[in-house]
Parts: C-alpha cells; sequence; structure tokens
C-alpha cells in the first residue's frame, strides 16, 4: 500500500523508540525511507534497534536522553542530528504507567509518571518546536496517548491525567503553531501487546477478561499502529491537525474507562493483587 520512498526525507525521532510500539515505529518508517533516531534511557535496546534497521538497508541512529531532563532533550536532539540531520517529526512515545489503588499513591509515584509522560512530552515537544520556528522549516508533532485521555480511568490515575494533558497539549499547539506550518496530532491505542509496560498492566491471567472488552476480538498488532502512524506522518496526509485517532478495536466504544471494570473485584483482595504485580524498587 505504502511506496517505499513515502518517508524520503524526513528525519523522525522517537523517544522510548527501543523497544514495544517505538521499535515497531522506527523499523516501520527506516524502511519507508526516513532516517530515524530512536532515544531513551536504556542504551542497549536503542542500539539494538539501530542495528536492526541498519541490517535492513536503513539509516539510524540513537541517543541517550531523559525525556523528564530539558538539557539532556537538547543534548539528545544535537547529537542525532549531527548525525543524520534536521529533525523533521517528533514521536512522543516515552511512557510511564502501573496499576496502584488511588488512595495508596504516593506523591513521588504520581509525580513519576507525570514527568515522563506530559512533562517528557512538553520538553521534547517545546525543544523542537523552537527549532523548527527558529528555522522557519515546517515539522510534525505525533504523541501516542490513550483511549482514557478522555474518559479517566480507574486505577491508572497519574497516567489518565497525564495523558488527557498530553492530548490538551496536542490541540492547543495544533491552532498556536499552525501559523509556522507545524503540525501536532495524535494516536490513542487501546490494548497492545508489548514488552514491559503491557505485561505488568495486563498479566497474563487477564487476557481472556480484557479480550471480551473487545468487539473486534483480539488485541492489536504493533504493525497496525505503525502502519497507522506512518500514513499520519505521510503526503497523503498534510492537512490533519489538531486530531486524535483511536486504534482499539472498538475497545473504548464498549468498555468505556479501560479499567473501570476491576471496581468490581473486592478491594481488599484487589490491593493485594495489585500489590504483587508491582516492579521491585530495585528492578528496572
Amino acid at each position: 500500500m505504502f511506496a517505499t520512498d513515502m518517508l524520503q526525507g524526513e528525519v523522525v525521532l522517537i523517544t522510548g523508540g527501543g523497544t514495544g510500539l517505538g521499535r515497531a515505529m522506527a523499523e516501520r518508517f527506516a524502511g519507508l525511507g526516513a532516517k530515524v533516531a530512536v532515544v531513551g534511557r536504556r542504551q542497549e535496546p536503542l542500539a539494538q534497534t539501530v542495528q536492526a534497521i541498519a541490517l535492513a538497508g536503513g539509516k539510524a541512529s540513537h541517543a541517550a536522553c531523559d525525556v523528564r531532563d530539558p538539557a539532556s532533550v537538547a543534548a539528545a536532539v544535537d547529537a542525532v542530528e549531527a548525525q543524520l540531520g534536521s529533525v523533521t517529526v517528533l514521536i512522543n512515545n516515552a511512557a510511564g504507567n502501573f496499576l496502584a489503588a488511588t488512595e495508596e499513591l504516593s506523591a513521588n509515584a504520581f509525580d513519576a509518571v507525570v514527568k515522563i509522560v506530559l512533562n517528557g512530552t512538553f520538553h521534547c515537544t517545546t525543544e523542537l518546536g523552537k527549532r523548527w520556528i527558529a528555522r522557519g522549516t515546517k515539522g510534525h508533532v505525533l504523541s501516542i496517548v490513550t483511549t482514557y485521555a478522555w474518559t479517566g480511568s480507574a486505577f491508572v490515575t497519574p497516567s489518565a491525567c497525564a495523558k488527557a494533558g498530553v492530548l490538551v497539549l496536542m490541540k492547543s499547539l495544533a491552532v498556536e503553531w499552525a501559523c509556522y506550518g507545524i503540525r501536532c496530532n495524535a494516536i490513542a491505542p487501546g490494548p497492545f501487546p508489548t514488552e514491559g509496560a503491557f505485561s505488568r498492566l495486563m498479566p497474563d491471567a487477564m487476557h481472556e477478561e480484557a479480550l471480551k472488552q473487545v468487539p473486534l476480538g483480539r488485541f492489536g498488532r504493533p504493525d497496525e499502529l505503525a502502519s497507522l502512524a506512518a500514513y499520519m506522518l505521510s503526503p497523503m496526509n498534510t492537512w490533519m491537525t489538531g486530531e486524535c485517532v483511536t486504534l482499539d478495536g472498538g475497545e473504548v466504544l464498549k468498555a468505556g474507562q479501560e479499567f473501570s471494570r476491576m471496581v468490581d473485584v473486592p478491594r481488599d483482595e484487589l490491593k493485594l493483587a495489585l500489590s504483587m504485580m508491582r516492579p521491585s524498587k530495585g528492578g528496572k
């Protein structure tokens, strides 16, 4: 469906690009002719992504980046632009999330998610936005949000607040920065099995029940999200801005808040189960 040179001339920076949906997008964009930069805190998966792209004939680079730190973001952009040229597209994909009863959340736990998701998106978006404005060039920001950015969701309050903020940031800047030729859009994925976050939020024991909430009867595939993102960045889609496209098999229409069904579990049992799912303090 897509020409292999569809994204030729684009330099795409993806936060959290070493694993999961970030890596799927990186490989897809590179296969369509884009130069791709993946950034994040862990170097090993970033290097593996770059190596996979290179072996497939694409061009990519990686750089260390903590999106919570504006100086780290600026340094990462400097590094990838020195290797690939001026970034033309930003994909805000870095995220943090976990399940917890809100009354048991510490201020630090809430802050940890918001700093990555909302503050990190702001830092990356404004860093690239300022560069595009100073250069007089167009740009495109695509942020990965969630279907509960509109509804909220029980037991993931920090993520819901942060993702709602990201969605509003995209809508706000879509209007404010349109005069510079900068477009801002979002994708709201439903359940996509990936290593890491999905396994923590959706243990195997919950899969069967979760599938009942998806009218199309299955979870999403990373390549499906990557293809949607590629279309949204393509020359076929240059008039869309301030929009969020939902890709969830109809889940949100049927189920509403993604984790709302958990309120039916006796609360003491639920809290015990959630505490067992939390990563250890010394873990990754």
